[in-house]
């Protein structure tokens, strides 16, 4: 019998840890365009290289969620939430490491950027389709790049996360109204008070409903700090260029300024409504 305790001689050609990560490919990537090169532009890349990976985590996340929900398994998407919750916290606190770049060492090389947008990023577009805001005017920022295309247009005619919480809850025998389980997924959801009504029997009767209840707690967590993302995301482009237009046309902070309205599960607020009085908590 072989000793399994035996020192094995390491093979050279084994993994290695810059091998796994692909480190020297990924350091190559930072390519700045600006001539003669300035030094803040390498912060800005790796900044929004690392959202885009962070974006790629958060769809993986969120298609776990969609499985497990669809399988009306609760636990794994209450662990795949609180890494979404986790993921936004750290965005929006990148968001102090790029204000440490002042106004004019941006503009130094802000210019060479046009006509690329922050609208581009599609990954973040996906994200907020499959969370349900679902806008066609945004296909337009994405007409030369066919892959991005491909990806949004099969988001944009999927089901929400929301729609498919909602067939969760019917199917859990919630009498989630009829006539949203069988709506048109590709247009905008509207508020309706049957749901706002589920979700007060919810809150109300939390012992009874418990898993359903930290689940759309999870959901309004997730709700707020995209809220939260888009106000820091406001201010930071205030801070680095006013009001002025950003790049690629798009209208800056007056643009992102009329989007901190947006919520995702519009009953989940509604319901807060509807809810206090003197009934003790339990």
């Amino acid at each position: 019998m072989q000793d399994q305790n035996k020192f094995v001689e390491p093979n050279h050609q084994t993994l290695t840890y810059g091998k796994y990560l692909k480190v020297h490919e990924l350091l190559s990537l930072q390519q700045e365009i600006s001539v003669p090169k300035e030094h803040d532009e390498t912060l800005f890349i790796i900044i929004h290289q690392v959202y885009e990976l962070w974006f790629k985590q958060l769809l993986h996340e969120l298609e776990l969620c969609e499985t497990m929900l669809k399988r009306s398994q609760l636990i794994p998407v209450f662990r795949s939430l609180k890494r979404i919750e986790t993921i936004q916290k750290v965005l929006n606190q990148q968001i102090d490491v790029l204000e440490t770049m002042t106004p004019d060492e941006f503009n130094r090389f802000r210019n060479n950027l046009n006509p690329a947008s922050g609208f581009q990023s599609f990954q973040f577009r996906e994200f907020e389709f499959r969370l349900g805001l679902k806008n066609p005017a945004y296909f337009k920022f994405f007409a030369v790049d066919p892959k991005a295309t491909d990806r949004l247009q099969a988001a944009f005619a999927a089901p929400t996360l929301y729609d498919i919480l909602l067939r969760a809850l019917a199917d859990a025998g919630f009498p989630v109204p009829p006539e949203v389980l069988e709506r048109d997924v590709s247009q905008a959801h509207v508020s309706h008070p049957g749901i706002t009504q589920v979700f007060r029997t919810i809150y109300e009767d939390h012992a009874t409903h418990y898993q359903w209840y930290i689940l759309l707690e999870g959901l309004v967590d997730l709700d707020e700090l995209l809220i939260l993302w888009r106000y820091r995301h406001v201010q930071m482009v205030r801070r680095m260029i006013g009001d002025l237009a950003g790049t690629g046309g798009s209208l800056g902070a007056k643009y992102l300024q009329s989007t901190l309205t947006k919520t995702i599960f519009p009953e989940l607020w509604e319901v807060r409504n509807h809810l206090g009085g003197n009934k003790p908590y339990a």
